[in-house]
């Protein structure tokens, strides 16, 4: 394009602004400020846009290594709901610990209820197991075990897997056999009942001091002093306890 000039050799005008010929032959007024408006616009919108582009350029260099989109999206969603208190306010994490510490102390009120449960049953096989087998109380005593472990099993304490024995006063007992050690069973029995006020009911007749021979009796009945074997074995738990309490003997 080129300038358009009159005759006298000088720039043609209209409306104030010079005409210019383009290469096609037709003329244009050209409007100076309008286009340096343009320009400065254009790059001020340049401006705009290279910023964001920078700006944008930044934020995904904090994506470096992320390839799927949908990941973060949803990282960023897990964050935003914790950042707003969305999944836990302090209200419910107070709750929350209520609800665990409550099935915690549940499950250990279970676990000790089992453990005293299994503590029972120690003491039964071990307490119950030792009277069934005492040759003490077989030979010497007319008392059948479940009697015996009614009037003793108290003395007997489980410690350590073992069995220890205790007297009246609270006091381990020692064995006499071998000072300095646990008395075991059947010498605790025997220490025991030796302790009982009323051992010659308990004892059979030929172990009772000063005894030379049982005394005589047939077959009593419950409530006299002195019942034969037979008699006592058919007798029921209860009425057995109960001539055994009064003081009756047993002869065989």
């Amino acid at each position: 394009m080129k300038l358009k000039l009159d005759d006298k050799g000088q720039a043609v005008l209209q409306d104030g602004m010079p005409v210019y010929i383009h290469d096609d032959g037709k003329e244009a007024p050209f409007d100076a400020a309008g286009t340096l408006a343009t320009i400065k616009a254009r790059n001020a919108e340049a401006k705009s846009h290279r910023e964001r582009a920078e700006a944008a350029e930044a934020k995904l260099k904090a994506f470096d290594g992320i390839e799927d989109p949908d990941v973060a999206r949803k990282a960023l969603q897990t964050v935003a709901n914790l950042d707003q208190k969305k999944l836990v306010d302090a209200g419910q994490i107070e709750t929350v610990k209520a609800e665990i510490n409550k099935a915690w102390e549940a499950k250990l009120t279970d676990a000790d209820k089992r453990a005293k449960e299994l503590e029972q049953q120690l003491y039964g096989e071990i307490v119950g197991g030792a009277f069934a087998r005492s040759k003490y109380i077989a030979d010497k005593t007319v008392l059948p075990p479940d009697l015996a472990q009614a009037a003793f099993g108290s003395r007997f304490k489980v410690e350590g897997g073992k069995l220890k024995a205790y007297d009246a006063d609270g006091n381990a007992i020692f064995s006499r056999k071998n000072p300095g050690a646990a008395a075991d069973f059947d010498e605790a029995i025997e220490i025991l009942v030796d302790a009982y006020p009323r051992k010659d009911s308990i004892l059979r007749a030929d172990n009772r001091p000063g005894s030379g021979a049982a005394p005589g009796g047939g077959g009593g009945k419950p409530g006299t002093k002195t019942l034969n074997r037979a008699a006592f074995d058919a007798l029921g738990p209860a009425e057995r306890m109960d001539h055994v309490k009064a003081g009756g003997q047993v002869t065989d």
